[in-house]
């Protein structure tokens, strides 16, 4: 059977093939320290771990939920957004949950890129926004970010493009891979932007609240609804990536052509993960003071052995990993890395794998044990 002409469009994710090889490693008895890949090993809050355990006895748990998830979880979304961004949002029309972001970023693609439309696809950044592009058939363009330029688009250099064909733009501040933040000012000029080019704006949001001291959303600039979604996660800020929570949050018009496409793909999330999900945002300062205080002794400690590797760093960029530049005279990053996972047992995303601006840096995720990163300082 001759597969779809659209796969042809993309690789399979490079998490998906190098995690092969990394498995097969440790299966020959490698003592691989993983340090790739910002899968949270923390647990949720045991209130969290409670309400999903106690609501899978209740009344209707177990039948199929709404597309637009329970409205006590938009409220509670809702909540969120005005208490920590000071954005009111309507969870009536304003917001849709979604199993992960990452689903999110399929069912926007879908709901507003025809064939032959183009999105404008951050380099370096998340490399699904270009695969879903491609899948969906348009076409990605890529804009360079370079630390120069605080990894902040050129808009300057991006207008003077042929922008007719392009509907979407891809951002995400706090950026991944390198944590670097937007001022409001900058936020507002990529407002103003989509604006002026008729462009959707989306913003990709997951990591605010991971080392961060001003958590911001770029629906607290004036207008911003009109052109701009916002999608957010509770994988990252309450350590639930396997649970599969999401949002995106716009107009009414937006949710509505994005809620089209999920209705068609999805029966509802089960309905203890949204019970979960609401005791989650419902966290009081305590949860967040606690998971920085983890994340700031694991930083510490990933500081001393990027040190130890000579690349330089931001020591204010927030998220969940360490971005770092390899001293000159290094070898490409990816030759980088094998050489580390193969001498030293440590795997390290290369920077590569975000986009060709991305050559020439290594990241470091955040996502493991003090003592396995201890470990891996003594290795070298």
């Amino acid at each position: 059977m001759i597969t779809a002409d659209r796969l042809n469009s993309v690789k399979e994710y490079y998490f998906s093939t190098k995690l092969r090889e990394v498995r097969g490693l440790i299966a020959q008895g490698r003592p691989i320290i993983n340090m790739g890949i910002g899968s949270p090993d923390l647990a949720p809050s045991p209130q969290v771990l409670e309400t999903l355990r106690d609501s899978i006895i209740e009344a209707g748990a177990h039948q199929y939920q709404s597309y637009q998830g329970l409205p006590k979880l938009r409220e509670a979304i809702a909540d969120f957004y005005h208490q920590k961004f000071d954005v009111n949002v309507d969870p009536n029309t304003d917001i849709l949950p979604l199993m992960g972001s990452k689903e999110g970023i399929m069912h926007i693609s879908m709901a507003f890129l025809n064939n032959g439309d183009e999105a404008l696809i951050p380099n370096p950044g998340y490399p699904t926004y270009a695969a879903v592009t491609s899948l969906v058939g348009a076409v990605p363009i890529q804009y360079n970010l370079s630390e120069k330029n605080g990894w902040f688009p050129d808009l300057d250099e991006l207008a003077t493009k042929d922008l007719s064909k392009v509907k979407l733009m891809w951002v995400s501040y706090p950026h991944m891979p390198t944590g670097a933040t937007a001022t409001v000012e900058q936020l507002k000029m990529l407002v103003d932007f989509a604006k002026k080019n008729q462009i959707l704006l989306v913003n990709d949001n997951p990591y605010s609240f991971v080392l961060s001291s001003n958590p911001t959303s770029i629906l607290s600039i004036d207008g911003a609804k009109e052109c701009t979604l916002e999608l957010n996660s509770l994988s990252k800020t309450f350590n639930m990536a396997g649970w599969r929570v999401g949002m995106v949050l716009g107009n009414a018009e937006h949710i509505n052509a994005v809620l089209k496409v999920k209705s068609n793909m999805d029966s509802g999330m089960f309905y203890g993960i949204q019970k979960g999900a609401i005791a989650a945002l419902q966290s009081g300062p305590e949860w967040f003071e606690a998971l920085d205080t983890v994340y700031t002794k694991r930083r510490e400690l990933m500081f001393r052995l990027v040190d130890k590797l000579g690349c330089s760093y931001d020591e204010n960029a927030v998220g969940m990993f360490v971005w770092s530049k390899l001293p000159a005279g290094s070898p490409p990053s990816e030759q980088f890395i094998d050489e580390i996972l193969y001498s030293r047992d440590i795997f390290i995303a290369p920077g590569t794998i975000f986009g060709s601006n991305g050559e020439g840096y290594i990241r470091f995720s955040l996502c493991v044990k003090e003592e396995k990163i201890k470990e891996a300082i003594q290795r070298f």
